[in-house]
């Protein structure tokens, strides 16, 4: 793993949740993360997460953590993110970025947003980032190896 540390000293204030990116960076895809991070929604955990997601068009969405009393009807922000693209017709992805606030560890999705990331692709990039704005680079398939998607059926009907 990679690990790249940047800190930015000024902020931006995202004004919209559409934004093309045409000279994208990993620090400003974790900044933009960072910022959705800040509408999350979790008065049960405490825990605010953001995302967003770079689709291939340079197009980035943003999402939250949305939770919910009946905690299994919650939903994170890489599946908030990500399902805003899809629902905008975009569904080839090039990176996401993953904040939250922890400061001693890099913010990891959970294994229902590593399969959901996997549905669109394994070799894009996932940022997973500290609340300092530092980042390491990973791939789908290194977050979620020997994974079931797409192919596989499509396998089941040639036979």
């Amino acid at each position: 793993l990679v690990t790249h540390t940047h800190t930015h000293t000024h902020t931006h204030t995202l004004t919209c949740d559409l934004n093309i990116m045409n000279s994208w960076s990993p620090e400003a895809l974790v900044r933009k993360s960072q910022e959705a991070k800040e509408q999350a929604y979790c008065p049960y955990s405490k825990f605010r997460v953001g995302a967003a997601v770079l689709t291939s068009d340079g197009t980035v969405f943003t999402g939250c953590n949305v939770e919910n009393a009946c905690y299994t009807a919650g939903l994170c922000a890489e599946r908030t993110a990500i399902s805003k693209a899809v629902s905008e017709g975009h569904k080839s992805f090039k990176a996401i970025a993953i904040a939250s606030d922890l400061e001693d560890r890099f913010i990891s999705p959970c294994g229902a947003c590593r399969q959901f990331m996997r549905e669109f692709g394994s070799q894009w990039d996932v940022y997973i980032s500290k609340s300092d704005g530092s980042y390491k680079l990973m791939t789908v398939e290194e977050l979620l190896p020997c994974s079931f998607g797409p192919d596989d059926l499509r396998a089941r009907e040639n036979h």
